[in-house]
């Protein structure tokens, strides 16, 4: 059965085998690198980087034992702390515990395959839209080792606040030690329930952010099998989002954890995205859902099942760990609100649809090619390439539960069958052709001279790694008069960052069809990701972080409210990213307020305010503006916004917030505000 077509009511089956171990026996061995403390030491490669400077400051600051950091150019000093040219250097003479990766994404692999060279125990990679196949290279690395973990990539790190250990850049103020673990997907999110169990008294025993790569280092179940034993974590937050299968393998080690223990600790959870698009990539890499089984609601429902207690807003999460903390048999009503808009969405979405089609709406982290290329490409690598009727499909993917490519075969005809095997990276061609057979045996496919089809898929993968393709999806028709196989119809999607961060892959990336608006084109060559929502949403929505962009949506549609669009500022915006933010979402004519939404890691809460000023004076807003700002650099952000002597609505409660935008946006309608909004 392909993960592609799968039904969350048949999850719980497949991942049952899938244990923190994932990645190989040898990789698990590396888990308990996990518990930082006071202890860790720490190094930053790319120490002498404006932000790295910046983040380790910070931390030395509040305790943190940075003990040297490296940069490829120099050696000497930096920050009263040594500085080597490579890895394997300043391991020798520091003896590090952990590496904080600040490197661009072109360059986070190397830095981390060098960190993995040189045994560094933890190594964390912040850096996101880090190429596909980069990351499928480092599992393959990462499975053939038992000396370094990663966190990562796309991750804000982690944070132990009894022993003043921040790797990453975690808004230190936030952070107060205490019983409650945190383990989320998204980093905003994080820093929404940090700011929760704080106000409550209940503070955090350790959070980390896992990231939101399609393919991490770590997740959710290497996080809980070291917070099964943290004596001073008493109850447990769970943060996760669509897209792929993390919540279930932790929806699976919830059900064994209390089975074999008298009094488990209490575990909450949230996920982000009820209200995002099928086959939209919301934000950060991993943040999209092609079946239903990734959807938010199936998510929200498989943990709920195995007795997690769900909430439909980080800011809860204080009083709420307050109550489990004293009764962890309590309960919560589901969310239903949350689920409108996404079941109907899901169930109209993710029918299979013809091979040609299938694709279409993968937009953000791939691109695609036409059928004409395609059939160009099959040729250059020697695949015939006639006109005919299907046999069986072929498809070269990601396996989200291995963190493998994946082949799949699937039925003639448009059927729904069809059966996954995870392949590793570098197989030979014997393996190749050893996965087809095992395929097409528990497929229970005849496939005649399976020898002659191998040759055709080996060539397939060849064309996916050499391309760096996301999918690959070909239908083979069997000529009898040949004994041979030919590709009839293909459809490809490529990676997006293999061009934009590395700049590979130049001539496929020419030949992309674009599907999104220019409004969605111009506004990703302002680093912002804007998705419109379905139906006339009359509230803008200005947000940082994918996790938090989803919750906003959420959150506002559950509230009663109707959010126009998804927008992710990025984690470095800067003031003209947040005033061409102002234009995107003006675009649409329906809108009728703006609600911005931040609470900063890597943005300023300063750096907002200037935009939200700056879009003032160059958009010319006319309609009314809610301004949240939290995190980092919060205080000037809202000295800033206070001052401005404009028409600014502040608020530091996220349901104050809210319920406000939605009075301003239905009264902005019921007014039926039409003229120039801008000049």
């Amino acid at each position: 059965m392909s993960y592609a077509r799968l039904r969350s009511s048949e999850v719980g089956r497949l991942v049952r085998h899938y244990s923190s171990d994932i990645n190989g026996s040898q990789y698990a061995k590396t888990i308990p690198n996990l518990n930082i403390g006071s202890h860790t030491k720490v190094i930053f490669q790319g120490f002498t980087g404006k932000q790295a400077t910046f983040d380790a400051q910070q931390s030395i600051d509040y305790g943190t034992n940075i003990v040297g950091g490296t940069n490829p150019k120099r050696d000497g000093e930096h920050l009263g702390r040594p500085l080597f040219k490579t890895v394997r250097e300043a391991q020798a003479k520091l003896k590090a515990d952990a590496s904080c990766i600040y490197v661009p994404a072109s360059g986070a692999v190397a830095a981390i395959e060098e960190a993995v060279e040189a045994e560094v125990p933890l190594i964390v990679s912040v850096a996101e839209f880090i190429p596909l196949h980069d990351m499928l290279r480092v599992h393959s690395i990462l499975r053939s080792q038992s000396k370094s973990r990663l966190l990562g990539a796309n991750c804000p790190g982690m944070i132990n606040p009894h022993g003043k250990c921040r790797l990453g850049f975690p808004p230190i103020p936030f952070y107060k030690p205490g019983e409650i673990a945190i383990v989320a997907k998204s980093g905003t999110l994080s820093y929404e329930a940090v700011a929760s169990t704080t106000a409550a008294g209940v503070g955090q025993s350790i959070v980390v952010g896992i990231g939101g790569d399609p393919l991490p280092g770590t997740d959710f179940v290497d996080v809980l099998t070291i917070l099964e034993h943290d004596e001073k974590t008493k109850a447990i937050v769970i943060v996760g989002e669509i897209g792929g299968y993390a919540e279930y393998r932790a929806a699976e080690w919830i059900k064994d954890y209390k089975k074999r223990t008298q009094n488990p600790k209490p575990i909450a959870g949230l996920i982000g995205g009820f209200q995002a698009k099928p086959g939209r990539v919301m934000g950060h890499a991993g943040a999209s859902f092609y079946n239903e089984a990734e959807t938010a609601r199936a998510k929200h429902e498989a943990l709920e099942k195995v007795g997690v207690v769900m909430t439909d807003h980080p800011s809860k999460f204080g009083n709420l760990m307050i109550d489990l903390l004293k009764n962890p048999t309590a309960r919560t009503t589901p969310a239903q609100n949350l689920f409108t808009n996404q079941k109907r969405s899901y169930h109209t979405s993710m029918r299979r649809s013809s091979l040609g089609s299938r694709i279409v709406s993968q937009q953000r982290r791939n691109y695609i090619v036409s059928a004409d290329t395609g059939a160009q490409l099959l040729q250059d690598y020697g695949l015939n390439y006639p006109s005919g009727s299907i046999s069986i499909g072929i498809e070269i993917g990601i396996d989200r539960n291995t963190y493998t490519p994946s082949l799949t075969l699937t039925s003639p005809a448009g059927s729904e069958e069809s059966y996954t095997v995870p392949i590793q990276y570098y197989s030979t061609d014997d393996q190749i052709q050893a996965a087809l057979s095992e395929g097409a045996h528990k497929f229970q496919a005849k496939i005649e001279n399976v020898e002659k089809l191998s040759e055709q898929v080996i060539q397939l993968f060849k064309i996916y790694k050499e391309k760096e393709a996301e999918r690959l999806t070909i239908d083979f028709l069997y000529n009898p008069s040949s004994s041979s196989w030919q590709a009839t119809k293909n459809a490809m999607e490529f990676n997006n960052s293999a061009f934009r961060t590395s700049k590979r892959q130049t001539d496929l990336w020419q030949k992309r069809i674009v599907r999104i608006s220019s409004t969605e084109a111009e506004a990703v060559e302002h680093g912002i990701v804007y998705v419109p929502l379905a139906g006339n949403g009359n509230i803008g929505t200005i947000v940082n972080g994918a996790g938090l962009a989803m919750n906003t949506t959420d959150s506002l549609s559950a509230l009663g409210g109707r959010p126009s669009n998804f927008l992710d500022t990025g984690g470095k915006a800067t003031s003209e990213t947040v005033s061409h933010s102002f234009r995107t979402v003006l675009t649409d004519p329906n809108v009728t307020a703006i609600f911005v939404n931040i609470f900063g890691g890597l943005t300023l809460g300063d750096m907002i305010a200037k935009g939200v000023i700056l879009a003032y004076k160059e958009v010319g807003i006319k309609i009314p503006v809610v301004c949240r700002i939290r995190g980092t650099n919060e205080k000037e952000g809202q000295k800033l916004i206070a001052e401005s002597g404009l028409p600014i609505e502040p608020f530091q409660d996220f349901e104050e917030a809210a319920r406000r935008v939605i009075e301003l946006a239905n009264e902005g309608s019921n007014k039926k505000h039409e003229g120039p909004r801008r000049v």
